[in-house]
């Protein structure tokens, strides 16, 4: 069964979607039409407004997001980056076992299917500019986020 949920937020609405045991997808800008919530969409919404308010650097919550294994070893490497803090695309591949593939590791890290919750927009290129956001209104969310982890950018 699945369940969903939607908030509003600072950066408009997010759809929140668990599959009854952990959150598998956040959609920022979605919308759902018919909610189920279930207790894991929320917490997700809880800690979401946490984290909005200043108050949550860390989520605590069960995720089962979907993909490659080359895919899921980059996303486990995301949850490691601090909050307030960044990498660059190459950083992440080393840490995640795959140096030499910043190119592939940009692609996982577009493919993230639990953006803000797994922090894909705390990666930046090697020179500190934003190359791209594939959630929400693309750079311009990956701009208020990084704004709001007092994260600078070029």
């Amino acid at each position: 069964m699945s369940y969903s949920q939607s908030v509003e937020s600072p950066l408009g609405p997010i759809a929140l979607h668990s599959n009854g045991t952990a959150l598998t997808h956040l959609d920022i800008g979605g919308k759902v039409a018919t909610p189920q919530p279930d207790t894991i969409t929320q917490t997700a919404a809880e800690q979401l407004a946490e984290y909005f308010d200043g108050q949550r650097t860390h989520f605590d919550l069960p995720l089962e997001p979907e993909g490659t294994a080359f895919q899921e070893s980059i996303w486990s490497a995301l949850q490691a980056i601090p909050y307030g803090d960044s990498l660059s695309y190459g950083e992440l591949g080393l840490r995640a076992g795959r140096p030499g593939a910043a190119r592939a590791v940009g692609a996982a890290v577009g493919a993230n299917p639990l953006p803000i919750v797994i922090p894909c927009h705390r990666v930046l290129a090697s020179d500190r500019k934003i190359t791209g956001y594939s959630g929400g209104d693309g750079i311009t969310t990956k701009k208020k986020l990084l704004a709001l982890e007092g994260i600078s950018y070029r």
